[in-house]
C-alpha cells in the first residue's frame, strides 16, 4: 500500500498533509543528494579513511570534498585610483572570485597608465599630461567598476584567452564608437561652416608689398630632406583598464593554482607545462643620465647601460651592478663638476660636455672594482634619438651647437663602437622615420652588437595588425601598457622569435611598484629586461623580485643558464646561423 493510502484514513487530515509535505521532502533531498553523488561520495571517503585512520579526521573529509569543489569563479573586479611614482594617478584592480560558496579576494594588481607618444613629448604636450592621466584614469574606473565587471563576472581565471579575448573586443567597440561620434561631430561642423563662411565679409588681398617682400626671400632646402614625422598613434582615454584586468586576471589563477606567475605565463606561452629548465633574463642596468636634461652639452646619451656577462646567477650580477654604482656615485661627487640629480630613470643624472667622459667614470670606476669592462660586463647606449631631432634645421643635435643629418649619424656611431668595444648594444640610434639609415647602419654594425628599436618601435597591438615591418632590428623593448593584454603580449613575443627578433620586457617613465613584468620576462623566456637604475622602489621591486624568482628555480632545480652574446646579422639575403634558434636548440 502506498504512503498516501496509509495516511489517508479518517479523522488524518491535518496528520496526512504535513506527512505528505514531510515525504516530498525527503523525496526532494534524496534527489538532490543522488544527482550530486554525495551518498556514493560520502561512502567511499568512510570506508577508505576506516583503513587510513587519519589523526584529523575532518581534515581529510575536506580534504577529500575540496576536489570535487567547483573551480573558482570570478565573482567581481573592483578599480580603485592610486598613485604610481613621482605621484601620477594610476588604476588598481582587486579581483574577488567564489571559492567553495564565499566570496575571497585573490589578487591586487596595478599598472603604469601611459598617455603620451614618447615621440611627441615636447613641452607643449607635457602640460597636458596630467590632464589626460586624470580623465584616462577616470574612464578607466566607470570600465572596470561598470562594463568590465559585469564582462568578466563568472568567468575561470585560467581561462586567460577567453577573459582577454572579451576585453579586446569591448576596446574595439570603444573606439569603433568614439570614432563614429567624432565622424559626426565633423559633419556637425562641416554644415555650420558653410553659414559662418557666406556671413564673413571677404577680405580684400593685400597690396603688393607682400608679394615684392617674398621675392627677397630664398628658402633653403637640405640637399637630402628628411622623413617627416609619422604620425603618434592614438591614445583612448581609459585603455590602462583593458591591459590591468588583464594582468590581474593573469595573477589571480597564479594564485588559485598554487602556482608563481612566472610559470602560470610559461604555461600560457607554451599551451602545456611549463619548460624543466628556464633561464633568468640578463639584467640592463642603467648606471648614467647624461641626455638632454642633464644640463651637460651632450645631448646624445640618455642612457649608459651595463650588463653583466653572461654566465653569472642573477644575484653576482646584480651584487657587481651594486658596487659599480655606489663606486659612480663616489666619483662623481668627488669631482663636482656640474649637477649631478637622481633620474627618474633610477640612476644618476650627470650633466658632461663631451661623448668620452661618461665613458671615462665607467672605465674608472671599473679599475677600482677590477672588473675588466667588455669582459665582466659590457655596455649598451639608448640614444633616444627622436629627442635629439631639430625639425626646423632637419638634424641632430648630438652636443649643444653640433648636428648631424641622419647620414652623419651612421659615422659617428661607428666611430663610436669602433672606439670603445665594450659596447655590445644600441637602442634608438635614429628615429624610426629614418629607415634608410637604420638598413645602412644595421649592415656594419650588427655583426658586433644588437640594435634595439624603444620609442622607435610601434605598439604592440599595432606590431600585432600590422606585423613587424622590415627585419632593422635585432629586436624591441615591450612594455605592458595600456590595452595590451597578456595574450597580447605573449603573442608578439612568439612573433618576435619566429622572425628571429629578441624581445626586452621593459618600463615606461613612470612606473608603480607592481613587480609582474619580472615573472613575465622569466615566463616568456627573455634573453633581457630592461629595469632602469638600481634606485627608485617602483623599480627596485622588480629586481628584488627577479632574485626571489632565481631563488626558487634553484631550489627547484631548474635554473638554466645563459649562453654567450650572439649577435643577429642584419642586412644579409640569407643567414647560415640563426642565433635565436640555436640558442633555443640548445636548452633542448
Amino acid at each position: 500500500m502506498s504512503l498516501d493510502g496509509v495516511l489517508s484514513g479518517p479523522g488524518n487530515g491535518r496528520v496526512t498533509k504535513e506527512a505528505r509535505e514531510f515525504y516530498r521532502l525527503k523525496q526532494r533531498a534524496v534527489e538532490y543528494y543522488r544527482s550530486n553523488a554525495v551518498p556514493q561520495r560520502m561512502q567511499q571517503v568512510l570506508n577508505t579513511m576506516f583503513y587510513d585512520k587519519p589523526d584529523d579526521v575532518y581534515g581529510h573529509l575536506a580534504t577529500y570534498f575540496a576536489s570535487f569543489a567547483k573551480p573558482a569563479a570570478i565573482s567581481r573586479i573592483v578599480g580603485r585610483e592610486i598613485l604610481a611614482a613621482e605621484g601620477q594617478p594610476t588604476v588598481e584592480v582587486e579581483v574577488l572570485c567564489t571559492i567553495k560558496n564565499f566570496e575571497k579576494s585573490t589578487c591586487f594588481t596595478t599598472m603604469s597608465n601611459c598617455c603620451s607618444d614618447p615621440n611627441y613629448s615636447t613641452q607643449e604636450i607635457g602640460d597636458k599630461y596630467n590632464e589626460e592621466k586624470n580623465e584616462s584614469v577616470q574612464i578607466a574606473l566607470e570600465w572596470i567598476n561598470g562594463p568590465l565587471n559585469s564582462l568578466v563576472k563568472g568567468l575561470l581565471p585560467a581561462n586567460q584567452t577567453e577573459v582577454d579575448k572579451l576585453l579586446s573586443e569591448y576596446f574595439q567597440r570603444k573606439v569603433e564608437e568614439n570614432e563614429e561620434q567624432r565622424k559626426r561631430d565633423v559633419e556637425a561642423e562641416e554644415t555650420i561652416e558653410p553659414e559662418l563662411f557666406l556671413s564673413t565679409p571677404a577680405i580684400p588681398a593685400g597690396p603688393d608689398k607682400k608679394k615684392k617682400s617674398l621675392k627677397g626671400k630664398k628658402s633653403v632646402v637640405p640637399e637630402k630632406p628628411i622623413s617627416p614625422r609619422q604620425p603618434p598613434e592614438p591614445f583612448f582615454p581609459g585603455s590602462v583598464a583593458i591591459g590591468v584586468v588583464s594582468l590581474a586576471v593573469a595573477k589571480a589563477a597564479a594564485r588559485l593554482q598554487n602556482t608563481f606567475l612566472y610559470l602560470h605565463i610559461a604555461s600560457l606561452n607554451l599551451k602545456q607545462e611549463p619548460p624543466k629548465e628556464m633561464r633568468m633574463p640578463l639584467p640592463m642596468v642603467s648606471l648614467l643620465n647624461c641626455g638632454k636634461s642633464s644640463g651637460g652639452k651632450l645631448k646624445m646619451l640618455k642612457e649608459v647601460i651595463a650588463v653583466p656577462k653572461p654566465g653569472l646567477s642573477y644575484k653576482q650580477s646584480l651584487k657587481m651592478m651594486m658596487d659599480l654604482q655606489q663606486q659612480i656615485t663616489k666619483l662623481i661627487f668627488t669631482a663636482k663638476s656640474g649637477p649631478v640629480a637622481m633620474s627618474h630613470l633610477g640612476c644618476w643624472k650627470k650633466g658632461f660636455d663631451h661623448t668620452e667622459q661618461p665613458f671615462e667614470v665607467i672605465q674608472e670606476a671599473c679599475n677600482t672594482l677590477e672588473l675588466t669592462l667588455g669582459e665582466d660586463l659590457h655596455l649598451m647606449l639608448n640614444f633616444a634619438a627622436h629627442e635629439l631631432m631639430d625639425y626646423e634645421k632637419e638634424k641632430y643635435e648630438v652636443i649643444s651647437g653640433v648636428l648631424k643629418h641622419p647620414d652623419e649619424m651612421i659615422e659617428l656611431y661607428t666611430s663610436l663602437v669602433e672606439k670603445y668595444p665594450s659596447i655590445i648594444g644600441l637602442i634608438d640610434p635614429l628615429r624610426k622615420e629614418d629607415e634608410e639609415q637604420w638598413g645602412k647602419l644595421c649592415k656594419l654594425l650588427s655583426p658586433r652588437c644588437y640594435f634595439w628599436a624603444d620609442a622607435a618601435s610601434r605598439s604592440i597591438e599595432k606590431l600585432l595588425k600590422d606585423g613587424l615591418g622590415e627585419n632593422q632590428y635585432s629586436g624591441l623593448i615591450l612594455k605592458h601598457t595600456n590595452q595590451t593584454t597578456i595574450s597580447n603580449f605573449i603573442q608578439v613575443a612568439k612573433l618576435m622569435e619566429e622572425h628571429g627578433w629578441r624581445f626586452i620586457p621593459g618600463l615606461t617613465d613612470v612606473e608603480t611598484i607592481d613587480d609582474s613584468i619580472a615573472d613575465i620576462a622569466v615566463g616568456l623566456g627573455a634573453r633581457f629586461i630592461k629595469l632602469g637604475g638600481l634606485c627608485h622602489g617602483e623599480r627596485v621591486a622588480k629586481y628584488n623580485r627577479l632574485l626571489a624568482v632565481e631563488e626558487e628555480l634553484a631550489q627547484r632545480g631548474a635554473l638554466g643558464h645563459a649562453f654567450e652574446h650572439q649577435f643577429p646579422v642584419i642586412g644579409e639575403e640569407q643567414q647560415d646561423l640563426n642565433p635565436v634558434k640555436l640558442e633555443s636548440e640548445q636548452l633542448n
